[in-house]
């Protein structure tokens, strides 16, 4: 019996070793997050909203106004005269339908004469008013907003809408209202919520400066995240979560009880305004 000896087994080649720098850079790329305020935004970016706080409008306008400013601080040793260019939100029906048109009062004052509002009757006409928009150098940015999952919005549709926002440089925000995350080649693509604002200053039982809960599930360059973006002095920022105290709030003798006493479980505008004075007004009860 014949035994055959063990072939050698041929040598490998030593494995490429990574630098402590090369490291360093991929682990920072992993960690990369996004935040207000950054030079480098996307031109094409989703925002999932439902219709029945109307954040997702709230926050494409954030977020559109953040950008521009961003832009306009960059540019600013090259161009002397203000950015005045006008901006384009396209609206289809069923969007108009179920959370409204845009109030211009609301806007930033800046703004309020710069918006082309434009209805569209069907998806696709919507979709072509976006794809339009992007391709004018007049506009400062494009928002939208698609009720649904409407077959026209496929992914050839929104592979156009990136193409073109980046061929042009019109950045576009589009707010998929009551809308399931499909296919789509948004840069970014968000899910939204209000989030509880801050107290206000003068008036604990009143609303204070809108923030949103917003999550950013998909991009491709910066981590997933979860952020409560809120607006101060006309910027938008990353803003942590009220705390709300344990300790009664104390009673000044000139204030109603009904305004100065709060429960800490409870949402600071979730109070009851409409309460009975006891035969004197709210203007009596103030001059004591």
């Amino acid at each position: 019996m014949i035994k055959s000896e063990p072939l050698p087994r041929p040598e490998m080649p030593p494995l490429p070793r990574l630098s402590s720098v090369d490291v360093a850079a991929l682990s920072k790329q992993r960690e990369a997050r996004w935040r207000p305020c950054l030079v480098d935004q996307p031109l094409h970016s989703e925002i999932f909203a439902s219709v029945r706080d109307g954040s997702g409008a709230g926050l494409a306008l954030a977020l559109a106004r953040d950008a521009l400013a961003v832009a306009g601080a960059k540019e600013d040793a090259l161009v002397e005269a203000e950015d005045r260019r006008q901006l384009l939100w396209v609206q289809d029906k069923r969007a108009v339908q179920m959370n409204g048109r845009p109030y211009i009062h609301a806007l930033p004052e800046e703004w309020r004469e710069r918006v082309i509002c434009v209805e569209a009757g069907k998806p696709e006409d919507a979709l072509f008013a976006l794809e339009e928009g992007l391709k004018c150098r007049e506009l400062a940015c494009v928002i939208g907003e698609i009720a649904g999952n409407p077959r026209a919005l496929d992914f050839t549709t929104s592979r156009r809408l990136s193409l073109t926002a980046e061929k042009h440089g019109i950045a576009l925000w589009l707010v998929r209202l009551e809308a399931e995350a499909d296919l789509s080649s948004a840069r970014m693509r968000w899910r939204t919520r209000p989030a509880i604002s801050s107290e206000s200053r003068w008036n604990p039982a009143c609303p204070g400066t809108p923030a949103w809960q917003a999550e950013l599930f998909r991009a491709r360059s910066h981590a997933p995240g979860e952020w409560r973006l809120t607006s101060k002095d006309g910027r938008l920022c990353d803003d942590a979560p009220p705390k709300q105290s344990n300790r009664p709030l104390e009673h000044h003798p000139n204030v109603p009880l009904f305004l100065s006493q709060r429960s800490p479980h409870r949402s600071p505008h979730s109070g009851n305004l409409v309460r009975a004075t006891f035969g004197r007004s709210l203007a009596a009860v103030s001059r004591g």
